[in-house]
């Protein structure tokens, strides 16, 4: 597929928003060497020129720019593929009034929420008040997506997930992978393709040293010390934000991103994400084309590839055109809640009808669960945090509850006096997709009382730690006397699960040339935050299909 041919596929009319300056297309490719899709449109809908090729082939088509899409189009890119990317979130590339890509945390506006009125913080209350506070419907970089029992926050840009996360870059110990992915070989992966993948992130490690005097790590030696007054373990955690860049915010010489509370909804500088990284690397070939504010809505089988349906959106997230491509090969990365949906929609609509019935199967939230601890005013926990946590409690050997709870900022610019967490734990629930011919959208059913084995398995650290330290539970951060933080996830995994609704190495079952490659085939946890194995895997499953399908 020929660059112009890709141009002339994505032309719209040039547009502006409140939110981002009138930066033009040229310049803007001169200056980064992206090759991107639909620019920013204007709060109100723009009529949009007819696709310029509709129908046009594409050798390789790639829905979702998160780590998964990154991965494949980068290695399909050096292995001489041309690859689309269809990415339904925006180019977060142009600064707005106040002269950042993204919105304070503590002053969120439309950039924050993907099409919502009101902000949906995780930790939503504080001293007895709402949190949350009225925005603009715009299509941010943070979606809180509700079902039945949950609220599962994805990142929405090119980039994905990795706009919008702590950057924790975590290798799960070697013990636990089998329990993770018992398909997969565990050597090849610890081996070849994790270093792979903490390589291409831009992984890298804290100054030790440096920790122990920084003012924005109060918050985390606090919570070192009680774990450790306790008897649990602890552990320093890699981070893709570059803590050398850090070093400088805290000496107050460079603007300051991570120590300004930038975070869930993006971060203006510091942080390798992945438009950073796999798809700076990914454009810089020259074969791959990114097309923001696409929305696939179909694949179905065409000759001997597959027709996909695209919806080109504006800003409050409404149509401004259809398009179709004709794709040799299709890998959905749309991420696990977004690619499950799609497949489970397609396969009960008889698009894909003879996908396997473990399509939208064995979905789980990485047993995520958060908590917060009022603790007594000699263990102030800082006014100035980094909002890109550094330190974690090990407890997974537990056989009682085994959990990993990240030690977690609470940057709201005052000093609060508490220790927040996140723990991730061995929840065995798994949900199911389903798609709802009333309705004609696809849900979930978990069960908020299935969250009950992940406090349980928390309580046995910080119930500890409360006894030791003479403390008590936050009960106004997740809701008015509520404790625990267990009605969102920010893992979500699985719904598409390697070896079960796909083979060994992503390939749908019924489909040649149809691929799972993101965290939809990871079987709802990971001992660990999830990021790093997801890329790890995209990486070993890449290269088979490269070697195997296309080679």
């Amino acid at each position: 597929m020929r660059s112009r041919t890709v141009r002339e596929f994505l032309y719209e009319k040039p547009g502006s928003n409140r939110y981002t300056g009138g930066v033009s297309r040229r310049r803007f490719l001169a200056a980064t060497g992206f090759t991107l899709g639909a620019a920013a449109l204007a709060g109100r809908a723009v009529a949009t020129a007819a696709p310029a090729l509709d129908g046009d082939k594409v050798p390789a088509l790639v829905i979702g720019s998160g780590y998964g899409g990154s991965v494949a189009a980068l290695r399909l890119a050096q292995a001489g593929i041309d690859v689309l990317v269809a990415e339904m979130g925006m180019s977060w590339t142009k600064p707005g009034p106040d002269g950042d890509i993204f919105c304070p945390v503590l002053k969120p506006d439309g950039r924050s929420y993907w099409l919502r009125e009101t902000t949906d913080q995780p930790v939503g209350y504080f001293l007895g008040g709402s949190y949350n506070k009225d925005i603009d419907r715009y299509t941010g970089v943070l979606d809180s997506e509700g079902f039945g029992g949950i609220r599962v926050y994805q990142g929405r840009g090119v980039g994905g997930g990795s706009l919008v996360n702590g950057g924790m870059a975590v290798t799960p110990k070697r013990e636990n992978f089998g329990a993770i992915l018992p398909s997969v070989n565990a050597d090849e992966m610890y081996a070849t393709y994790y270093p792979r993948a903490n390589s291409a992130l831009g992984v890298n490690h804290i100054d030790q040293n440096w920790f122990e005097s920084a003012e924005c790590y109060q918050f985390a030696r606090v919570g070192r010390k009680h774990a450790e007054r306790s008897g649990f373990g602890w552990t320093f955690v890699p981070n893709v934000y570059d803590f050398e860049y850090m070093k400088k915010e805290q000496a107050n010489t460079v603007r300051r991103s991570a120590l300004a509370g930038e975070v869930i909804y993006g971060n203006n500088a510091g942080k390798r994400s992945l438009d950073k990284t796999y798809l700076a690397a990914a454009t810089g070939t020259g074969k791959v084309t990114i097309a923001a504010q696409h929305m696939v809505t179909s694949v179905t089988p065409s000759g001997s590839g597959y027709e996909v349906e695209m919806a080109q959106i504006d800003t409050q997230g409404r149509t401004t055109a259809t398009k179709k491509v004709v794709a040799d090969r299709v890998f959905f990365a749309a991420g696990s809640v977004g690619t499950s949906k799609l497949l489970v929609a397609m396969k009960a609509k008889g698009q894909l009808r003879n996908l396997s019935d473990a399509v939208g199967q064995k979905w789980g939230n990485n047993g995520n669960v958060m908590v917060g601890r009022a603790n007594h005013m000699w263990d102030a926990t800082g006014s100035l945090q980094s909002a890109m946590p550094c330190l974690g409690i090990d407890n997974w050997a537990d056989a009682g509850g085994p959990a990993f709870a990240e030690v977690a900022p609470f940057p709201s610019g005052i000093e609060t006096y508490v220790s927040l967490y996140l723990a991730i734990t061995k929840n065995p629930n798994r949900a199911k997709f389903t798609f709802n011919s009333g309705t004609g959208k696809v849900d979930l059913n978990w069960q908020t009382a299935w969250n009950q084995s992940s406090i349980d398995a928390a309580k046995r650290i910080f119930d500890k730690i409360n006894k030791k330290e003479g403390t008590i539970y936050r009960t106004d951060l997740f809701g008015v006397y509520k404790t625990w933080g267990d009605d969102f996830t920010y893992h979500p995994l699985g719904g598409c699960v390697l070896n079960e609704a796909t083979d060994n190495y992503g390939r749908l079952h019924g489909y040649q040339g149809l691929y799972v490659i993101d965290g939809a085939l990871i079987p709802g946890n990971t001992s660990v935050n999830p990021f790093v194995t997801i890329t790890a895997l995209a990486e070993r499953n890449i290269e088979r299909i490269i070697a195997d399908d296309l080679g």
